[in-house]
């Protein structure tokens, strides 16, 4: 969509919607937000939604329905088998992708589990631009293994590399000359969510797919982030600038053999789909999702969010939708680079992300910087982040760390939710934080999971450094705030 211009002064970002339903929130007063922390053992994900003020930990499951969206709910066909609402989704589907064989799925990790369950085997190695958590977990769980080729710029955090997702097309040809046998498939993450939300080019797709397809190696397209990297492309990649979001969602489409989204990103409701061009694999995978999901026609998903997922995938082909969450967060990011305030850039899609391993350079990447930063949003205005760093890494078989390659704390913006004056709030408070980041320490794990451990490890901060926070947030702002 056109920037909307302004008589007497610069142009903000615009809401393409008015509010029709509202949900009240609720600040606590800063020593609450203190209690609240220590009783979620430092991590976030542990925080009850109703101490938080502004959730920003994620873009998955919790974006605004829209009118029409919720309307849709109500004609679903509730049948165990058979349901018609399946085959509308599957036809919609098929209308935008030009694939019709559909594996439903309850949301994107299922379909991760269904892709490595049947592709993967002890010691083949999955191809990507870069990992995502989950992604790598049931790789790595089956014996398997990741290899990551995104460039190397796009690991630099402040950058103007309009692509950083894109893969390194060198080394991937390399890879394939030496692995393409053991490869199980090669995995395209379209808006790399852990280095920034980061767009990958329909060129750099095209190319990498060619190769693939040369090596005789499956190319698989991870969707979940595709709606803001349809608007990345559209507008970023000049040999794409008068093509329709509709169309380029078909070119993109067309160059893998299979798609699997997250409803809960992709189609703005709860819910995954695995789509597959060949019909033969299509059959031989479908055994997997009565076993781990619900049965063929519903895969574990409510109707009534499939209904209202068919409509989220026409309104993600509108570009005054799709444009809304990716200028909130440039004006985000754009606002908190000219503070100084260190953060990845250009903006990408999915959220703002600052730069914990600049911000917190004080604190060892054994202590956590990004989630002792995410800690200290919460106490510092009741913003809930997410680390994206070495906390959501895995140790090495030794037991040592492994060092994630981008130190981050993920502010996401859920699609239609926030408004422009609690993006200023949020600015705001992140630009106090730096400001005191000196009084920021480190946190260490009281209980570590296995796997996945940042989604219900309990930690604890080193140090008191949560108080001395508290207590200069008290000093500029007042007790209630």
């Amino acid at each position: 969509m056109p920037e909307i211009r302004f008589y007497n002064r610069k142009p903000v970002p615009m809401e393409m919607h008015k509010v029709k339903i509202v949900q009240k929130l609720t600040l606590l007063p800063a020593q609450q937000r203190l209690e609240k922390m220590q009783e979620a053992g430092f991590n976030t994900f542990m925080l009850h939604n109703g101490d938080i003020f502004l959730d920003m930990l994620t873009d998955s499951g919790v974006n605004a329905m829209s009118d029409n969206m919720q309307a849709a709910m109500l004609r679903a066909d509730d049948a165990y088998a058979g349901s018609e609402t399946f085959y509308r989704m599957r036809d919609k589907l098929e209308e935008l992708t030009g694939i019709g064989n559909l594996l439903p799925a309850h949301q994107g990790r299922a379909c991760e589990n269904i892709l490595a369950q049947y592709f993967v085997k002890p010691g083949n190695v999955v191809v990507m631009n870069y990992h995502f958590t989950t992604a790598k977990a049931h790789i790595t769980r089956l014996g398997g293994r990741v290899e990551e080729l995104v460039k190397e710029e796009g690991l630099i955090p402040k950058s103007t590399l309009p692509f950083k997702g894109d893969i390194d097309l060198e080394k991937l040809k390399a890879f394939f000359a030496q692995e393409k046998d053991n490869t199980a498939f090669m995995r395209i993450e379209a808006g790399t969510n852990l280095i920034g939300g980061q767009p990958i080019s329909f060129a750099n797709m095209k190319e990498a797919t060619d190769l693939a397809r040369k090596a005789g190696v499956i190319s698989v397209l991870d969707a979940s982030l595709l709606q803001d990297n349809l608007y990345f492309i559209k507008t970023r990649e000049e040999s794409m600038k008068d093509f329709s979001i509709r169309e380029i969602m078909r070119k993109v489409s067309d160059l893998f053999d299979i798609i699997y989204f997250s409803g809960r990103k992709f189609g703005f409701a709860r819910g995954g789909g695995i789509l597959v061009r060949d019909e033969a694999l299509f059959h031989n995978m479908e055994d997997l999702v009565p076993m781990f999901e619900g049965f063929l026609t519903y895969g574990g998903m409510s109707v009534k969010e499939m209904e209202a997922m068919i409509i989220g995938f026409d309104e993600t082909m509108d570009m005054d939708i799709i444009s809304q969450g990716p200028q909130f967060i440039r004006h985000c990011v754009d606002e908190l680079d000219a503070m100084g305030v260190p953060v990845i850039t250009p903006a990408g899609g999915l959220g703002a992300h600052l730069n914990a391993r600049e911000i917190l350079s004080h604190i060892p990447a054994e202590q956590y910087p990004a989630g002792a930063l995410a800690a200290a949003m919460y106490l510092a205005g009741g913003i809930r982040g997410m680390e994206r760093g070495t906390l959501s890494e895995e140790r090495n078989p030794d037991g040592s760390e492994r060092i994630a390659s981008v130190e981050m704390l993920r502010l996401a913006f859920p699609r239609r939710v926030f408004t422009l004056s609690q993006t200023e709030y949020v600015i705001d408070r992140v630009k106090w934080l730096f400001d005191h980041r000196d009084l920021v320490g480190g946190l260490r794990f009281v209980h570590e999971p296995k796997t996945l451990r940042f989604f219900t490890g309990v930690l604890e901060p080193v140090g008191d450094w949560p108080q001395k926070l508290i207590q200069a947030y008290i000093a500029d702002f007042g007790e209630d705030q």
